[in-house]
């Protein structure tokens, strides 16, 4: 019996390869519900679009939820030395530390890394989730599952996909991109 190695796209992992497209999901530590709040939502808003206009990344799709968020991306080039979901990550991170130093300190307890000789907080998740995309019938599956997650009985959020405004559902109801930065998947697929 021939035994081979697993193919790394098929397993379900954090890394991801230029030029791919990928179904990403990255949690708030602990689940906490930083991202109910919208200022914190048009951070994460505000680093996809530069990601985009500076040629790193190309969205396909995503929701921005309480506690974590969906996208359908592409990494197009390296940030510098790092891959731009990286990048995403430290800014983002960066732009929620220094919100909540300024509005509530308070709140930064349940970010503490107490074991951590590099950072004294962490906002996301160690280990985000990307599922490798090969295919048309994939992508609108994902982005499927991305519109009707804010619909869920959990959340009950709102209750058509394109009400909610944290989504690309607009943009493939009605072709609404509200912030600029999206690109339809079937430019790619």
């Amino acid at each position: 019996m021939d035994i081979q190695p697993p193919n790394y796209k098929s397993i379900r992992n954090s890394r991801m390869d230029l030029n791919e497209v990928y179904f990403w999901t990255d949690s708030i530590k602990d689940w906490n519900p930083l991202l109910v709040h919208d200022e914190f939502k048009m951070i994460i808003i505000e680093s996809l679009k530069n990601l985009v206009q500076r040629g790193k990344i190309v969205v396909y799709g995503y929701v921005i939820m309480p506690n974590h968020i969906h996208i359908v991306w592409e990494m197009i080039s390296m940030n510098g030395k790092e891959m731009p979901h990286a990048s995403f990550n430290k800014f983002t991170s960066h732009q929620f530390l220094k919100h909540l130093t300024v509005a509530d300190k308070t709140l930064l307890v349940a970010y503490k890394e107490p074991k951590s000789p590099e950072r004294l907080h962490r906002f996301w998740q160690r280990d985000p989730l990307a599922v490798f995309i090969n295919s048309k019938a994939m992508v609108e599956q994902k982005l499927e599952y991305i519109h009707t997650n804010p619909l869920q009985a959990h959340w009950n959020l709102v209750d058509m996909p394109e009400k909610y405004k944290w989504s690309s559902a607009l943009f493939y109801e009605k072709g609404i991109d509200e912030f600029g930065f999206l690109t339809d998947y079937q430019e790619k697929f």
